[in-house]
C-alpha cells in the first residue's frame, strides 16, 4: 500500500486527514508548555517545593524522550487509525486525571499519560503526511507542521496566564477534553489507514535500552538545567552515564539487528545526518532563547512573567505563519535557497543581541526575537524536510522518530547548557540590589543568549 499511496486517496480526502492529525497534535503540543505559569499555583495548593513540581514541565519531556523512539516500532504493529485514536485516548485520559488530581503524584501519573499520547502522535503525524504526499508536495506539507509545531507551544503560557486569571488551574486540563474529543469523533470518520503493518519482532533489550538510554540522557540534562543543581550532582553525571552507554549499546544492537526498533542506517544518507545536525543546532537554539529570554525580561527588566511571554509571541506567531510559505519555496527551488540565508541570519540576529540594554525598547526586543524565529523556520523544516525526502519509504517511520527525539534532546541540551552558562555569571555579577545588580543579571542573561 505504501507504493502508490499519495495517488490512492483523493486530493480533498488527504487535506482532511492533514487537517485532522495537525489538530490533534496541535492540541496536544498547546499542553507541553500550558503549565509553565501555574507552577506557583501549584506550589502553593500542592504544599510541595517549586524544584518538585517544575517535574510537571520538565517530565513531560522526560517522557516524551523516552517515548518517541519506540513509535518507528509502535507505527510498524498498529493501523494508523488505531495508534492516532489510542494516542488521543491516552492524552485524553492523562488530561482527565491531572485536572482531578488531589495530590503532587496523581498530577505526575496524568502528565505521564499525556505526554506518552502526545509522544506516539507527533512521529505518526509526520510519518502518515510522507506517506500521502509526494516529494514535491512535501515542503509545503511540512511547513503547515512547522506552524503547529512553533505556535502551539508559544501561546501556551500567555493563554495560561489568561485563563488563570478567571478560572482554576484545573481547567487548563479540563478545556482540553471537548475539544480532543472533537478529533477524536473526526478522526474514526475521516482517517484511513495508510501505513502498513508488518508487526516485526519486538527486541526487549533493545527497548530497555532504549528507555534508560535516551531517558537518562534527558533527566540528566533537564536535572543541569536547574539553576540550583551542579553538573557534579550525582543525579545529573550518573544519569548521563547511565544513558551513553545505554545509547551506545542501543545503537550497536541496532546495526547488528535485522528488524532494528529505530534504523541507524539512516545515518548513512549524507543529507538526512547533515539534517539532524542543523536540527540539532537550531533546536537547541530555539529552546535555550524561550527559557533565557524570560529570565532577561523578568530578572533584569522587572517584566512581568504574562507580559514575557507576550513578548516572545509574536516571533513564534510569525515563525508559524510564514512555516507554510518557506515549505512552497521549498517545493519549487530546494533547501539551499532557505538553509544557508538562515543561517547567516540566526548569526546575524544572534549577533545584534549583544548589542541592547537596559534601554533597549521592548519593541526592538520583539523584533530581534522574530528575527531569530524567521531564520530558525528557514533552517529547520527545509532541512528537516530534504532529509526526509532521501530515505527510502520503508525508514520514514524511523526518519521521523530520530528526528523527534534529537528535538528533545536538543531542547534538554540547551536549556542545560545555557543555564549552566548563566549561573557561571552569577560569579562574576552577584545579584545585589540597585542599578548594578539589575545591569549583572541583565549582562550574564544577554550574553548567554547570545553565546
Amino acid at each position: 500500500m505504501t507504493k502508490n499511496i499519495s495517488k490512492e486517496i483523493p486530493k480533498e480526502k488527504r487535506f482532511l486527514i492533514m487537517v485532522i492529525l495537525l489538530t490533534g497534535v496541535f492540541f496536544t503540543l498547546l499542553n507541553e508548555t500550558l503549565l509553565n505559569l501555574a507552577i506557583p499555583v501549584l506550589v502553593n495548593e500542592m504544599d510541595a517545593a517549586p524544584s518538585t513540581v517544575q517535574w510537571v514541565v520538565t517530565g513531560y519531556m522526560l517522557i516524551m524522550g523516552v517515548f518517541i523512539p519506540v513509535s518507528s516500532l509502535m507505527i510498524q504493529w498498529f493501523t494508523t487509525r488505531q495508534l492516532f485514536i489510542g494516542s488521543l485516548v491516552l492524552f485524553s485520559v492523562g488530561s482527565l486525571v491531572s485536572g482531578l488530581a488531589a495530590a503532587l503524584p496523581y498530577l505526575f501519573i496524568g502528565r505521564f499519560f499525556q505526554a506518552m499520547g502526545t509522544a506516539l502522535l507527533l512521529p505518526l503525524m509526520m510519518h502518515t503526511l510522507l506517506m500521502l504526499y509526494p516529494a514535491k508536495k512535501r515542503g509545503t506539507v511540512m511547513g503547515f507542521i512547522g506552524l503547529v509545531i512553533m505556535v502551539a507551544p508559544a501561546i501556551g503560557p500567555p493563554l495560561s496566564g489568561v485563563i488563570l486569571d478567571f478560572l482554576n488551574w484545573r481547567w487548563l486540563f479540563f478545556m482540553m477534553l471537548p475539544l480532543i474529543f472533537l478529533v477524536l469523533i473526526s478522526s474514526i470518520f475521516v482517517l484511513d489507514n495508510v501505513t502498513t503493518v508488518t508487526r516485526p519482532k519486538i527486541d526487549i533489550r533493545s527497548i530497555l535500552f532504549s528507555i534508560f538510554g535516551f531517558g537518562g540522557i534527558v533527566f540528566g540534562l533537564s536535572f543541569a538545567g536547574d539553576e540550583s543543581v551542579s553538573w557534579l550532582n550525582p543525579s545529573v553525571y550518573i544519569s548521563l552515564c547511565v544513558g551513553l552507554v545505554c545509547l551506545s549499546g542501543f545503537v550497536w544492537r541496532q546495526l547488528k539487528s535485522v528488524t532494528p526498533m529505530l534504523e541507524m542506517r539512516t545515518f548513512r544518507h549524507p543529507m538526512f545526518s547533515l539534517a539532524a545536525l542543523l536540527l540539532f543546532i537550531g533546536m537547541m537554539t530555539q529552546f535555550s532563547t524561550i527559557i533565557l529570554l524570560p529570565f532577561l525580561f523578568e530578572n533584569a527588566l522587572g517584566v512581568s512573567t504574562v507580559a514575557a511571554g507576550l513578548i516572545l509571541l509574536p516571533g513564534a506567531i510569525i515563525n508559524g505563519a510564514i512555516s507554510p510559505f518557506i515549505g512552497r519555496i521549498f517545493d519549487k527551488f530546494g533547501p539551499k535557497i532557505l538553509v544557508i540565508p538562515g543561517m547567516i541570519l540566526l548569526v546575524i540576529g544572534l549577533q545584534l543581541f549583544i548589542k541592547v540594554n537596559t534601554a533597549t525598547s521592548i519593541l526592538m526586543f520583539i523584533l530581534l526575537y522574530t528575527l531569530v524565529m524567521i531564520a530558525i523556520a528557514m533552517i529547520i523544516m527545509p532541512a528537516q524536510t530534504n532529509g526526509l525526502n532521501q530515505l527510502p519509504a520503508k525508514y520514514y517511520s524511523h526518519g521521523t522518530a530520530i528526528f523527534n527525539t534529537l528535538q528533545q534532546i536538543a531542547g534538554a541540551t540547551g536549556i542545560a547548557f545555557y543555564v549552566t552558562m548563566m549561573s557561571v555569571g552569577q560569579n562574576l555579577y552577584p545579584s545585589t540590589s540597585g542599578i548594578i545588580g539589575g545591569a549583572g543579571r541583565y549582562s550574564r542573561c544577554r550574553d548567554t543568549v547570545c553565546f
